[in-house]
C-alpha cells in the first residue's frame, strides 16, 4: 500500500468517524425530544445529580465536549452556577466512555449493512420518529466504517521501524504517550475519535498496553481544548467552567501515572479475567479511570470552585435566567406572601427588559458584537421567567385571594405579558441592526440623531412605568401615559422626515424599511409601557 492510499484511508476514515459520531449524536438528540437543555437545568440541584445530568446528555450526544460546550453556554447564561457545572463535567468524562465501549463490541464487519438499514429508514419513510433512529442507525454504522478505514491504514506501520521505535519510547516514558494523545486529541477536536484509533492500533498489536494507556489519559486532556476555546469571549463563569474540566482531566491524569503500574496491572487482570478483546480492554480502562478519577474528585466539588475562581478572578456578569423569589411553600403557608414574591419575580423580569433594551441602543451605536450576544440572552431570560412566574401565578390563583390580592393577582398576570411582548421587540430591532450591518446600509446623522432620541424618550418611559408599578405610584403612571404620547408623536413624525430624505435622495430604500421597522418597533414598546402604567392607574 502505497503512502497516498494509507493517508487517503486514514484521514477519509477519520471523516466518515467523525461524522457518524456526529449524525448519531443529532439523531439521539432529536429522539430524545431534544430536553437536553431542560435536563441540565433541571437536575443539577447538586453535585451528584450533576454528575448523572452530564452522563446521560453526553450518552444522547455521543460526546463530552458537545455537553461541556452545553454547559459552558447554560454557565454563560446564567442557567447553572459553576458548581452545578463541575458536577455536570465530570458525569460527561464518564459517559463519552460508552462510545468506547460501543467500539469495542466489536461489530465492524457489519457496518455497511447498518449504513444500508440506517438510510432505508431516512428515505423510505415519512415519519419523523422513524427518521430520528434511521439517523441514530446510519451514524451507528459510519462510526464502524470510518474506524475501519483507518484500522486498515494504520496496518502497514507495523513495517515501518520508526513507529516502531516511537512505541518503544513510549512504553519507557508515559509522559510521552500522554503528550502525543494530548497533541492528536486536540487536532481531530474528539477524544472518541482519537480512542477509537488507539484502540485500533492495540487490537492489531501495533502498540502495547503500556504504550498505549498514557494515550488514553492524554485523550482525556487533549478533548477539553474545545470547551477552552468555547468559552473565549464568554462570561468569567464560563471560562471558570471550561477551566476547571482542564483541572479535573489534569488532576486525573497526575494521580493515576503516580499508580502507573498498580493501574496497568489492574487493567492486565481484568483483560485476563473477563476474557477482553483488544478495544474493549482500552475502553474498561477508559470507564475506570473516568469513575475513579469522579469518585476522587467529586468530594471537592467546592475546592476546584474555588481555585478556578482564584486563577480567574473578577465578578462574574452573566445574566441570572432562575427565578430568585418563586417559593412554592408560600403558596400552601401564606398567599399573601407568595403574591409579593411573585410580584418581585415580574419587576426582575421588569428591569431585565429594560436593561435588554438599552443594550439594543448600545448595540445600534456601536455595532459591537459583545451587545448584541447580550440581547438573546436577555430574550432568554425574559421568557423562561414568563413561564416560570405564569406557572407560579396560576397555582396560586387556585387559593383564596382577599379582593386586593386578587387585584394585584390580575395586574401581575397582565405586566409579564407585556414585559415578554417587549423582549420580543427588542429582539426584533436586534435583527434589523443585524440586516443593516449584513447589508450594509448606512442611515443618515439626521436619522440617526433621531432615533437616538427616540431610543432615550422610549426607555425612559418604560423605567417610568416599572418604578410606577413598583411603587404603585400613579402620578409616574400618568406621566408614563404624557410620555407615550410624545412617542406616538415622534414616531408620526420620523416617518415623515424618512419620506421626505427618500424624496431629496439623502436616504436609500433599503435604509428606510430598517430605520421605519425599528421605529415601529420602539413605539410598540412605549404601548407595553403604557399597558403597565394603566394597570397600575387601574389598580388605585
Amino acid at each position: 500500500m502505497d503512502l497516498q492510499t494509507i493517508l487517503f484511508m486514514f484521514f477519509g476514515g477519520l471523516g466518515i468517524f467523525l461524522f457518524g459520531i456526529k449524525y448519531m449524536g443529532d439523531g439521539l438528540q432529536k429522539a430524545a425530544g431534544d430536553r437536553l437543555r431542560d435536563i441540565l437545568d433541571r437536575f443539577t440541584t447538586n453535585p451528584v445529580m450533576g454528575v448523572l445530568a452530564g452522563l446521560i446528555v453526553t450518552i444522547l450526544l455521543q460526546t463530552s465536549t458537545g455537553t461541556t460546550v452545553l454547559t459552558i453556554g447554560l454557565v454563560n447564561a446564567g442557567f447553572m452556577t459553576l458548581k452545578q457545572a463541575i458536577g455536570v463535567i465530570m458525569g460527561a468524562n464518564i459517559g463519552t466512555t460508552v462510545t468506547a465501549f460501543i467500539i469495542g463490541i466489536k461489530i465492524s464487519a457489519y457496518a455497511l449493512p447498518i449504513i444500508a438499514l440506517g438510510t432505508f429508514l431516512i428515505f423510505f419513510f415519512k415519519n419523523n420518529k422513524v427518521n430520528n433512529y434511521g439517523q441514530v442507525i446510519f451514524g451507528f454504522g459510519a462510526l464502524f466504517y470510518g474506524l475501519n478505514l483507518m484500522g486498515d491504514a494504520m496496518k502497514p506501520l507495523r513495517e515501518v521501524q520508526a513507529f516502531t521505535d516511537l512505541t518503544i519510547s513510549m512504553s519507557d516514558n508515559a509522559l510521552l504517550g500522554v503528550l502525543i494523545g494530548t497533541i492528536f486529541t486536540v487536532i481531530v477536536q474528539s477524544s472518541s475519535a482519537s480512542i477509537g484509533l488507539l484502540q485500533s492500533l492495540y487490537s492489531q498489536d501495533l502498540i502495547n498496553l503500556q504504550a498505549a494507556l498514557p494515550v488514553l489519559f492524554g485523550d482525556n486532556i487533549g478533548t477539553t481544548i474545545t470547551a477552552v476555546l468555547a468559552s473565549i469571549g464568554a462570561s468569567i463563569a464560563a471560562r471558570r467552567a471550561a477551566l476547571t474540566h482542564v483541572i479535573f482531566n489534569l488532576i486525573g491524569t497526575t494521580i493515576v501515572l503516580l499508580i502507573f503500574k498498580p493501574f496497568l496491572f489492574l487493567i492486565g487482570r481484568i483483560q485476563e479475567a473477563l476474557l477482553l478483546n483488544a478495544e474493549m480492554t482500552i475502553a474498561f480502562a477508559h470507564g475506570i479511570f473516568n469513575v475513579s478519577n469522579t469518585l476522587i474528585q467529586l468530594p471537592f466539588v467546592a475546592v476546584l470552585a474555588l481555585i478556578v475562581t482564584k486563577i480567574i478572578p473578577g465578578q462574574d456578569s452573566a445574566i441570572e435566567y432562575k427565578a430568585k423569589h418563586l417559593d412554592e411553600r408560600f403558596i400552601r403557608e401564606s398567599p399573601s406572601i407568595a403574591l409579593g414574591q411573585g410580584k418581585k419575580e415580574v419587576l426582575r423580569m421588569a428591569e431585565l427588559s429594560e436593561k435588554g433594551l438599552e443594550t439594543v441602543g448600545l448595540y445600534m451605536k456601536t455595532h459591537d458584537k459583545k451587545h448584541g450576544e447580550l440581547i438573546p440572552q436577555f430574550e432568554d431570560a425574559i421568557n423562561n421567567l414568563d413561564r416560570k412566574i405564569t406557572d407560579y401565578l396560576v397555582q396560586l390563583s387556585s387559593h383564596s385571594l382577599s379582593p386586593d390580592d386578587s387585584k394585584l393577582h390580575s395586574t401581575l398576570m397582565d405586566t409579564i405579558r407585556d414585559i415578554e411582548r417587549i423582549g420580543d421587540h427588542m429582539e426584533n430591532i436586534m435583527e434589523l441592526v443585524e440586516s443593516q450591518m449584513a447589508n450594509k446600509v448606512k442611515f443618515s446623522e439626521s436619522a440617526i440623531a433621531d432615533l437616538d432620541e427616540m431610543f432615550d424618550l422610549t426607555l425612559s418611559t418604560l423605567r417610568q412605568a416599572i418604578k410606577a408599578l413598583e411603587t404603585n405610584n400613579v402620578d409616574d403612571a400618568r406621566a408614563v401615559l404624557e410620555k407615550e404620547e410624545k412617542i406616538d408623536k415622534m414616531e408620526r413624525d420620523l416617518r415623515k422626515k424618512h419620506i421626505a430624505r427618500l424624496n431629496e435622495n439623502r436616504c436609500t430604500g433599503s435604509a428606510g424599511i430598517i430605520y421605519v421597522d425599528i421605529v415601529s418597533n420602539l413605539e410598540r414598546v412605549g404601548d407595553h409601557a403604557v399597558n403597565i402604567a394603566d394597570v397600575v392607574i387601574g389598580e388605585d
